[in-house]
């Protein structure tokens, strides 16, 4: 019997494995393909991901082979700028920038060595989910590898299986939403030093083909361009085409493709993302417009918020409503991305001249005010992580500087471990002693030099981030959930019938 069988290994699947192999949890990893996906599709990710990446310990792989780019731009049919993003001004306080490009395959190969670490992770490539079977305590799993059919038992079953998922398909769970009518090319390759012909993230804005284009990891580049009435998905995708296409771009000489696809976007989403014992994330769950690059993040999101609550339930420290805050708490910001991602898309993907002209004059003189041209330098409109039906800190994600331990810098996150945190500056033992929840590490903050001893982990606040997040929020201890979003305040914790209201965790 398996704690947990993930249906799909590719970054989302391969990502929440990871995740439960760090807690412990006994897992099963499905997946169809006998090797890693070698086509860079998924292209971008952001702060949240790569926080989310550290979790997993693997952060410091992932991240030194992405591409952080400076500036995102958006320019009109004549190649002038009419806004612009400084993703390199931009700390919303994670610990990371605001935008990532990273390469596919180099992702996947590093999220599947990670499964390496844990001996109680398995990994069965070339087989697939053939149907499911529900248990009130358990998942019977059919598979199919080299045309033999196999049964496992599992506690939780994972679709994380991608757009297709046959995990959803299994468990009888429709798709609702919309899907538009408007295919785009996407082209992916490895431009050669020098070939590059511009230089910046660009969204190119004109009414007559929008696109986008933008350079990528380890000398590789996505431009993507949409396709206008009456054009036949083959001939864009021939040669000629592309070539003709990315001219402006690249030097279409230098520039080798490895990857040219007809796409159209969706905006769909499973009508339960929790069937029992069976649970969806990433496109399985979800799949989002492309505007705002978070379709894959979001689906990382989802194993963040699920893993951790699996591992208490298997642990006897949670009862099984805590499982039900997934969907709660992931369908309501999944829904604000494809939101604000479809709402950039229309000024992105403006149709006709003169509505054009009208955008970027509007855009223009809207930024002559200081106010409105930082909301959109500094990417204000992007929604925030946070959790719905909570007020004040408590839902919020919390922030993520450097803090130094015994004299090594290091980020908050790789002191806190994988499982609640109590932090603060009015931690000390006797809060752990007292201590009701469950498992948890507790740290104390304490400003650069002290000397004061606290009996339990201590890390200077290096920069005063911690010390002022403390006083304008009036707690000087919180409670932090394994997924790193504010659990409770000291006030919350010390109110017992508050805390059994809130919470499903056994005590």
């Amino acid at each position: 019997m398996y704690d947990a069988v993930v249906i799909g290994c590719g970054p989302v699947g391969a990502l929440t494995a990871n995740l439960l192999g760090a807690r412990g949890v006994r897992t099963l990893v499905v997946e169809r393909s006998t090797e890693p996906h070698g086509q860079p599709r998924a292209f971008s990710c952001d702060d949240e991901a790569l926080r989310v990446y550290q979790q997993a310990g693997l952060r410091k792989e992932i991240e030194r082979d992405t591409y952080p780019p400076r500036r995102a731009k958006y320019v009109n049919a004549k190649g002038r700028v009419f806004a612009e993003i400084a993703l390199d001004e931009i700390d919303f306080g994670l610990g990371a920038g605001p935008l990532h490009f990273f390469d596919q395959p180099r992702l996947e190969a590093t999220l599947r060595r990670g499964l390496d670490r844990f001996p109680h992770v398995t990994l069965r490539t070339g087989t697939e989910l053939t149907g499911l079977t529900r248990h009130d305590d358990h998942v019977t799993v059919a598979l199919r590898h080299d045309g033999r059919e196999t049964e496992v038992d599992t506690r939780y079953l994972l679709g994380a299986d991608g757009a297709r998922s046959a995990t959803r398909t299994a468990a009888g769970i429709s798709l609702t939403g919309t899907s538009n009518a408007e295919p785009w090319l996407a082209v992916s390759g490895v431009v050669a030093p020098g070939a590059t012909r511009v230089e910046a993230t660009r969204f190119v804005c004109d009414w007559r083909r929008p696109a986008f284009v933008s350079p990528g990891a380890f000398g590789t580049h996505r431009l993507e361009f949409m396709l206008l009435d009456g054009e036949d998905p083959k001939t864009m995708t021939s040669p000629a085409t592309i070539r003709d296409l990315i001219a402006p771009y690249v030097d279409p000489d230098r520039f080798t493709v490895t990857r040219a696809v007809v796409y159209t976007f969706h905006h769909l989403s499973a009508d339960r993302w929790r069937d029992g014992r069976v649970f969806l994330l990433g496109d399985a769950a979800h799949q989002l417009p492309p505007f705002l690059g978070q379709g894959l993040c979001s689906g990382l999101r989802d194993a963040a918020n699920l893993t951790w609550r699996i591992a208490q339930v298997l642990r006897g420290d949670a009862d099984d409503a805590l499982l039900d805050g997934y969907e709660a708490e992931r369908r309501p910001h999944t829904e604000a991305m494809a939101l604000t991602s479809l709402r950039l898309g229309r000024v992105f993907l403006v149709r006709n001249r003169f509505a054009a002209a009208v955008r970027d004059a509007v855009l223009r003189t809207a930024q002559t005010v200081p106010r409105i041209r930082r909301a959109i330098r500094h990417f204000e409109f992007k929604p925030r992580p946070a959790l719905p039906g909570h007020r004040g800190p408590v839902g919020r994600m919390f922030p993520q500087p450097d803090v130094t331990v015994g004299g090594t810098r290091v980020p908050l996150d790789d002191v806190l471990g994988a499982e609640f945190a109590v932090i603060g500056p009015g931690v000390d033992t006797a809060t752990a002693i007292g201590w009701r929840g469950p498992v948890a590490r507790f740290v104390r903050i304490v400003p650069p030099g002290s000397t004061e001893p606290a009996g339990i982990t201590t890390v200077e606040d290096v920069d005063g981030t911690l010390t002022a997040w403390f006083a304008d929020h009036g707690t000087d201890v919180v409670v932090l959930r394994p997924d790193r979003f504010v659990h409770a305040t000291e006030v919350e914790r010390r109110s017992a019938a508050h805390a059994e209201q809130r919470d499903p965790f056994r005590r």
